[in-house]
């Protein structure tokens, strides 16, 4: 996994300032400060920010309601960073079928 590409994609979905180096426990408490933020202070563009990273809504229900004893910041925060892994293997997988210098339309 290219955890350049995920801190890219973290910062450009969510607005981020990120300057360093951060483990897997760090990133996660950044984007759960961010997700908390927007909760308090912007709740439709956090609504939209995960229609635009493609959170299942079903399934961000089911995980708030089968773990209410965490808070939800966590919860969100930990699915953002979920999906955009997803997005960013899937991107790797489907480049290796491609080929240099084909220029055909894809679909």
């Amino acid at each position: 996994m290219d955890d350049k590409a995920l801190l890219n994609a973290l910062k450009k979905v969510l607005s981020l300032a990120i300057y360093k180096p951060f483990n897997e426990r760090e990133l996660q408490l950044l984007v759960q400060e961010k997700v908390k933020e927007l909760i308090e202070h912007d709740f439709g563009r956090l609504v939209n920010i995960l229609y635009r990273v493609d959170v299942s809504e079903q399934k961000l229900k089911q995980v708030l309601q089968t773990n209410g004893d965490k808070n939800a910041e966590a919860i969100i925060a930990a699915l953002i960073i979920e999906r955009q892994i997803e997005k960013i293997k899937s991107r790797c997988d489907t480049s290796h079928f491609e080929t240099p210098g084909d220029t055909e339309e894809k679909w």
